[in-house]
């Protein structure tokens, strides 16, 4: 009894040892065979040339160079960039790194990043210069170079971006490049659609209004040369394209969303928001179109909360000195509805962000969680399917906003009063939003995949 016993401790220790001796803390990780397929997944796509990310992640040499802050970064999740808490929802693209490969990472660093054999390391993907989505089938320009002074100032603008195409084509989606990513806010586009002998030149008149310099938004779009010849105006769509730090817009499958472009239009910029800036630059952004072969037979529909939205934010977006306050916004859906894509928006004294929808049995419908609010990642967040919000549903938002010293982000040392201004999308005031990007309730819309 007492050598069996024996053996099996002797079997186990055994057992343990070889565990150990195979687990990821203590193995030899090498970029080959385990670092560049993590990196080529989740941080390639930016840390590459022309593109948002300070530098470049696909060669063994880019990545050993930067070994330190890699390891610093990922082990405090700085980075990937993704604020929104993947134990809460999923969602389409999400680049989330699990605790393995947190910590492969970390002992390949600290095992002097070694590079392994050069012909295990797989092919870098193949990325599209210019874009995060593909090869754009269109590619619109701003007309000129926009010159920024270096005075402090914000600027919004009205901007009107002509093109002209050789036919009517079915579009699913546009894609804002900004040229100067450090300073492009934000940019929110509609579409003009001109009728082809309406507008005999579309490139002719000026292209560029400061908001600031004229009384009434009348005379900025007189100034802008939208109307046809004859003075009628072309036919507006909404909603055609955003833009946020860090935003990539969805693609929905073919028939969901999506627009016509005439022959014959612009883009009309209904505000691009310039931040301040210390010196002289300049900024050419840049549009990426991509056509789709189906009809937008599904169009989209969104609806906002808080900040200019159809709910107000409760209680009134005002910010005192020192503070941290919580504040909401809700709203009832009149029909049943299903959800695609989420935005939330904040300014610099975010903090947290939740948002979900109660039925009217109690049920609670989660719809997005981020913990650590970031002003330089703000995503549209799209589900992998549809999700069903029936009629009568309160959906629930609510925003933390920090206005100590504490924040890093606080715009003013000391802090002082910060509000929602009416009308106002500077930086340094605050808003508080949820936008929700839906469709009409069909029967089987919650099994629908929204991947492509």
């Amino acid at each position: 009894m007492r050598l069996k016993r024996y053996t099996s401790i002797i079997y186990c220790l055994v057992v343990l040892l070889y565990s150990c001796s195979n687990s990821k803390t203590v193995e030899k990780v090498t970029f080959a065979e385990h670092i560049a397929p993590i990196f080529y997944k989740n941080c390639s796509p930016c840390h590459r040339t022309g593109e948002a990310a300070p530098f470049r992640l696909i060669t063994y040499e880019d990545a050993a160079s930067r070994g330190k802050v890699i390891k610093f970064s990922t082990q405090s999740r700085f980075m990937p960039p993704w604020p929104a808490d993947a134990s809460y929802t999923h969602f389409i693209g999400e680049k989330v790194l699990t605790q393995d490969e947190i910590d492969m990472i970390a002992s390949w660093v600290d095992q002097g990043c070694p590079k392994g054999l050069a012909e295990n390391i797989p092919a870098p993907p193949e990325f599209p210069k210019g874009s995060q989505l593909g090869k754009p089938d269109l590619v619109i320009k701003y007309r000129d170079v926009y010159k920024i002074k270096g005075d402090h100032e914000d600027r919004f603008l009205l901007m009107r971006v002509p093109y002209q195409i050789p036919r009517d084509t079915f579009v699913s989606t546009v894609e804002v490049v900004p040229g100067n990513r450090k300073l492009v806010h934000h940019v929110n586009a509609q579409l003009l659609s001109y009728e082809f002998d309406k507008r005999k030149d579309i490139f002719k008149g000026n292209v560029v209004a400061d908001i600031k310099d004229y009384p009434t938004t009348l005379e900025a779009y007189k100034h802008l040369d939208l109307p046809n010849d004859d003075g009628s105006f072309p036919m507006l769509t909404f909603s055609l394209t955003n833009y946020l730090p860090g935003v990539t817009p969805p693609i929905y499958p073919e028939g969901i969303g999506g627009f016509v472009f005439n022959r014959k239009g612009a883009l009309f910029l209904k505000d691009i928001h310039y931040g301040p800036s210390k010196e002289d630059t300049t900024d050419l952004t840049t549009f990426n179109v991509f056509y789709t072969k189906k009809p937008p037979t599904r169009p989209l529909r969104e609806f906002q909360l808080g900040t200019f939205g159809i709910s107000p934010t409760v209680p009134v977006l005002v910010i005192p000195p020192d503070t941290v306050m919580t504040f909401h916004s809700d709203y009832t859906l009149p029909y049943d509805i299903s959800v695609l894509t989420v935005n939330p928006h904040m300014h610099l004294l975010g903090k947290k962000f939740l948002a979900y929808a109660i039925t009217s049995k109690g049920d609670t419908i989660k719809l997005i969680k981020i913990n650590k609010w970031d002003f330089r990642w703000q995503y549209f967040y799209t589900f992998e399917k549809m999700i069903k919000i029936p009629k009568g549903s309160i959906v629930h938002s609510e925003g933390v906003f920090d206005n100590t010293r504490h924040n890093p982000d606080n715009p003013f040392s000391p802090p002082r009063l910060v509000a929602e201004r009416e009308g106002s999308m500077r930086t340094s005031d605050e808003m508080f939003q949820f936008i929700v990007t839906y469709l009409p309730y069909q029967a089987g819309d919650e099994n629908r995949s929204l991947i492509r």
